[in-house]
């Protein structure tokens, strides 16, 4: 097996691990946790919504380090950070516990999930990061159509503790050892004295326009996403369709995932991510539609979960390439973690928000009315980015790797 292909495969087997067992879950477990530890569900989706907060303050730290160190101790350790997190989770009684919990399982993403998985691929495969990052997550899409029938199966049987320690004990058993398996990165050499640089830093990144543009229309449509993750079940039962026809129907949502990334490595193989951009863009502002305005009908949920898993499987790849296009390789993890702290930070909100809104006096429709103009907004912000000029994105590519501006707090070298 080439190692290539042993990268990629470790990594799709882990991401599915670790979002189903992290992040997916939790959907189908939150309302026994609530029962048992007495609480309501704004309490329970606040420290859920907490691990992401926290994730997201150590995204830029962890992209850094594995740009410096690879991904194999990164990503194992994040394999042990799960086990404790998970196991903790299972035994908590009080609500002091449950935050801290939730505040390692936080951590645990941070070192576990996408943006780790990608900036490790990136060390690893150079040239070859993009295509890499693309079929990563033709797998990784599959995690929530396995693990939410899996965790109903598993919590029906074992309740919803024993379910977390066992998914604990995945991560130990299989998790950890694969990522120790992705074996040690040969470091990479300085820049020679005089040559041209094709990689901007972090601190020359984050003065570009374009950056903040994106890193806010990534944000808002992962705060779209993040509302529905959690949503999307209670919110097509409120629209009128039986439990079992809304589990069905929202099940669709991951194979559409995975259609669209088949269909961006089969029909924008070529393209550049920028060009791949405005289809994720333009295509969840109708699928909302739809489902506001036909959300009623069976036709109509089946119309939104095609296009808005197009869209998310698409947008996971886009926002694992873009940076890379954008602002070069060798600082890639650092850009590409603070590029997704706004992410984060909408990840956490977006299942409060909609929580708010699903159960507000406007009635069910308000959240899909109101997560169209999100979209809408996000597809003005991306168009504005990716219209910069070409010259302003490439910085200083020619300037000399000794010119002493603009330097990274964590390189010699600027």
């Amino acid at each position: 097996m080439s190692p290539a292909r042993r990268t990629i495969g470790i990594l799709a087997f882990t991401q599915i691990a670790s979002w189903g067992a992290l992040y997916y879950a939790f959907a189908v477990l939150a309302p026994d946790i609530q029962r048992d530890l007495g609480m309501g569900k704004e309490a329970a989706f606040a420290a859920f919504s907490w691990s992401l907060l926290v994730a997201g303050v150590a995204a830029t730290p962890v992209g850094a380090l594995v740009d410096r160190h690879g991904g194999q101790g990164v990503m194992a350790l994040g394999s042990v950070v799960c086990a404790i997190g998970l196991a903790w989770l299972s035994r908590c009684t009080t609500l002091a516990s449950y935050w801290g919990a939730w505040t390692v399982i936080g951590l645990a993403m941070s070192l576990t999930l996408y943006e780790a998985a990608f900036a490790t691929i990136n060390r690893k495969l150079d040239a070859g990061a993009p295509r890499g990052i693309s079929t990563l997550t033709l797998f990784a899409g599959f995690a929530s159509t396995i693990f939410w029938p899996l965790t109903l199966a598993l919590s029906s049987r074992l309740g919803w503790r024993d379910t977390y320690l066992a998914y604990a004990g995945l991560q130990l058993a299989a998790c950890l050892p694969l990522h120790l398996w992705l074996g040690r990165d040969a470091p990479r050499p300085p820049l020679a004295a005089h040559a041209p640089r094709d990689s901007h830093t972090l601190g020359e990144a984050v003065r570009h326009p374009a950056f903040w543009k994106l890193a806010l229309a990534f944000s808002a449509n992962v705060f779209i996403f993040s509302a529905l993750a959690i949503h999307l079940i209670p919110l097509l039962q409120s629209l009128g369709h039986a439990a079992g026809a809304a589990v069905l129907l929202a099940a669709l949502v991951g194979p559409m995932q995975v259609a669209g990334r088949i269909g961006e490595r089969v029909l924008g193989r070529e393209a550049a991510p920028q060009v791949v951009g405005r289809f994720v863009f333009s295509t969840l502002p109708g699928g909302l539609l739809a489902l506001a305005l036909a959300g009623t009908q069976a036709w109509g949920v089946v119309l939104f979960c095609m296009l808005y898993g197009m869209s998310n499987g698409v947008l996971t790849i886009i926002r694992g390439t873009l940076p890379r296009a954008l602002f070069g390789a060798r600082n890639y993890g650092a850009i590409a973690g603070a590029m997704a702290v706004p992410s984060l930070l909408s990840k956490a909100v977006g299942p409060l928000v909609g929580a708010a809104l699903l159960t507000g006096s406007g009635g069910p429709l308000m959240l899909p009315l109101v997560l169209t103009g999100c979209a809408m907004a996000s597809l003005l912000l991306y168009l504005s980015a990716i219209r910069a000029p070409a010259a302003a994105l490439e910085l200083d590519a020619a300037r000399p790797a000794s010119y002493p501006a603009c330097t990274s707090p964590d390189r010699k070298h600027p």
